[in-house]
């Protein structure tokens, strides 16, 4: 069953409920298990949305989808090629990405983020999608001139790990194929990516159970699926917005 999952503050309450249209309706008990409608509804006007879910770790993919692969001549990966992004990244929707405190190009990255809903290790592909919650928008902000700084050292952690640099939201959105699904990305209102998730390397289920190979994954968790043609760089005040249809849009400011 379709539906979009929310966590957000009402007062000085941090609840969780399904979006319908502009009404959160609060529940009780596990998004991830056994739930149940409190009867409490309130409209989105009035919450404040908070990152879909508080994630242990959020696994970032490279070179996962063949356009950008095949444009910038990379060679096609054996296996996934990921990093983990850092827990003060996390930020919410409407929340402003802020600008470091070093210099360098910022620049956005729209995604789609796989959200673990049940703990798993060493699972099987056939199994994986059972691992499944759902699915969300996220923006992987990087700083592109710290990569290849260092000759010796590429600083993939450090360059996407800064404050505010991981964006995720509205919802989590379950009962989606993710290959029908293509991700929007727009800045100052102008489409910058529009590509199709059926064009990763490596699909939904592979990368849940390789990556669960290396690493147990915990409910919540969210992998990022990589990214696609269209990166570009963000100057303050620019606003960044990743859409997929059926889980909506993710707006942020860069501070």
């Amino acid at each position: 069953m379709q539906q979009r999952w929310v966590r957000f503050r009402h007062a000085d309450t941090v609840g969780f409920g399904t979006l319908d249209d502009n009404r959160v309706h609060e529940r009780r008990g596990d998004m991830f298990g056994l739930s149940e409608p409190t009867g409490a509804v309130f409209a989105l006007s009035g919450v404040k949305l908070l990152t879909p879910t508080e994630p242990s770790k959020v696994i970032a993919l490279w070179n996962n989808f063949r356009a950008l692969g095949e444009k910038l001549n990379l060679p096609v990966p054996a296996e996934p090629l990921y990093l983990l992004k850092a827990p003060n990244s996390y930020l919410a929707t409407g929340e402003i990405i802020r600008k470091p405190l070093c210099d360098g190009k910022v620049v956005f990255e729209g995604e789609l983020g796989i959200v673990i809903g049940k703990t798993c290790t060493a699972v099987p592909e056939a199994q994986a999608l059972a691992h499944v919650f759902g699915y969300t928008c996220a923006n992987d902000v990087t700083v592109a001139d710290i990569l290849n700084r260092d000759a010796s050292f590429a600083q993939w952690a450090r360059a996407k790990g800064f404050d505010t640099f991981c964006p995720m939201g509205p919802v989590v959105a379950t009962g989606l194929d993710p290959a029908t699904l293509t991700v929007t990305t727009l800045l100052n209102g102008d489409v910058r990516q529009h590509y199709p998730i059926s064009d990763m390397r490596f699909s939904v289920q592979q990368l849940v159970s390789l990556i669960s190979f290396d690493m147990t994954l915990y409910r919540g968790d969210v992998i990022l699926c990589g990214t696609s043609v269209g990166v570009g760089s963000m100057k303050p005040d620019s606003v960044v917005e990743v859409e997929i249809s059926g889980i909506g849009k993710l707006s942020n400011r860069f501070g």
